[in-house]
């Protein structure tokens, strides 16, 4: 931020090559968006819904469907895998280790062990365990899990003494003020991430996008600190799918979109050109001068056209900060299938054998009858009560009639439960019982 703008309390008007670079790094995202939603945002949003037993009307299996059970099955094999998973990571105490170099110049293992120490000690202050389980269970239901590495500064507050000068044997207790990097691990959700189609990894990419809804608190107070340029946010319409669960209705208000930017952008845009004399290498109106000295860098667009912050790529080794892995690898793509697509076509069946019970329960359960209606009393209104009287002009046998559909056919629980074993089979986890499955693990 210029000091004309930090004494004056103004705005900073965004310059044409910040236009240009919102206009470029926006157009490709949102074909990126395109592509994803058009081929996994429906079957995500079902795998969700699944996961916490929740009912949509585009979830029925037929149309004369009426019951809404959700088999727990699904989530039983997803809950199972997040926990053996969890447990082959976290179940040994020490979940990481480094291995010392043997071109140590010390030649003292115990460095590596101080290393380890303080490792985990700030691991732990920055919940890194905790962003892992939630990185995992993400992956088990989307197929795909994804974390961003987020570095900033901290202050960090302890008890402390300090002797008073002049006073013997007399000091003050306060609280010592001090400042600490923090390295946080923030879980992203696979419908808040955005990757070029083409690629197969990250670092093949040519650039991937994080986008989510951000506190407008959080953002001032990056303007405050330096971290954003001074900028008018302006609003954003809503969007449900952006939203980190399916809710019923959103929070709207006092926030900010904001979508982080890690990849490659042409050079022009990150610096002043215009003095340069610089030799174009491909025609202008071709392709191939679009995509020429590009350069990494990280891009922050609040609200698809203003951008608080723009630079070069700032770490030593250019690496993009932003880990993903497949639950399960999908070759030639870099969306993963969970444990939720695998146990998809089972819960279906599953679902609809029981939805059919349950109908056919109603059907067979709750009391019918056939009157004939010109033989009742004028404004009757049948109620079926105990103690009901009901008044007839005639006799009543002749006039109502009990009406049953049959007796509802048990078959359809025996096939959910040989349904079931199959989609523990095809997740490879266990059943309530403990049997294993055939498929291992």
């Amino acid at each position: 931020m210029s000091e004309e703008n930090k004494i004056s309390g103004q705005f900073e008007e965004p310059t044409e090559n910040d236009l240009e670079l919102a206009q470029w790094v926006v157009s490709h995202t949102d074909r990126w968006r395109d592509y994803r939603d058009q081929n996994y945002l429906d079957k995500w949003l079902e795998y969700e819904r699944i996961f916490r037993g929740q009912w949509a009307p585009e979830d029925h299996t037929r149309d004369s469907e009426r019951s809404r059970i959700i088999s727990p099955a699904t989530q039983q094999a997803i809950e199972t895998r997040h926990a053996e998973i969890c447990e082959a990571i976290f179940g040994q105490g020490e979940w990481f280790d480094i291995e010392d170099d043997i071109r140590d110049v010390n030649g003292n293992p115990l460095d590596i062990e101080q290393l380890k120490a303080q490792l985990m000690e700030d691991f732990s202050r920055d919940k890194i365990k905790k962003a892992v389980d939630q990185i995992e269970l993400m992956a088990e239901i989307y197929g795909t899990g994804i974390g961003e590495i987020v570095v900033k500064m901290e202050k960090e507050y302890a008890p402390a003494t300090q002797a008073i000068p002049g006073e013997m044997g007399i000091a003050a207790i306060g609280v010592e003020e001090k400042d600490r990097v923090s390295v946080k691990l923030i879980p992203v959700n696979p419908k808040n991430f955005l990757i070029d189609p083409n690629a197969t990894s990250l670092d093949d990419s040519m650039g991937c996008a994080v986008e989510k809804f951000v506190s407008v608190h959080k953002v001032v107070e990056g303007m405050e600190k330096g971290i954003y340029r001074k900028i008018d946010l302006g609003l954003d319409a809503p969007d449900d799918d952006l939203e980190p669960t399916e809710e019923v209705i959103s929070f709207q208000d006092g926030r900010v979109r904001l979508m982080t930017y890690y990849g490659l952008v042409p050079k022009e845009y990150l610096e002043e050109m215009e003095d340069e004399e610089e030799v174009d290498l491909f025609p202008e109106d071709s392709l191939a001068d679009e995509y020429d000295e590009l350069v990494e860098a990280i891009v922050v667009i609040a609200n698809g056209n203003k951008i608080p912050k723009k630079e070069a790529n700032p770490y030593m080794m250019k690496d993009r900060p932003v880990m993903a892995y497949q639950d399960d690898t999908v070759p030639g793509r870099f969306w993963g299938r969970g444990t939720a697509e695998k146990a998809y076509n089972m819960q279906k069946a599953i679902d609809g054998q029981l939805r059919a019970h349950m109908d056919s329960v109603a059907l067979t359960t709750a009391p019918m009858i056939a009157m004939d209606a010109t033989r009742l009393p004028r404004g009757a209104k049948f109620e079926i009560k105990p103690g009901k009287a009901f008044l007839t002009n005639g006799d009543p046998n002749q006039i109502m009639m009990p009406f049953k559909f049959g007796a509802t056919d048990q078959t359809n629980i025996q096939t959910a439960q040989n349904f079931e074993r199959l989609l523990l089979q095809a997740t490879g986890t266990v059943d309530s019982a403990g049997m294993p499955s055939n498929v291992p693990r």
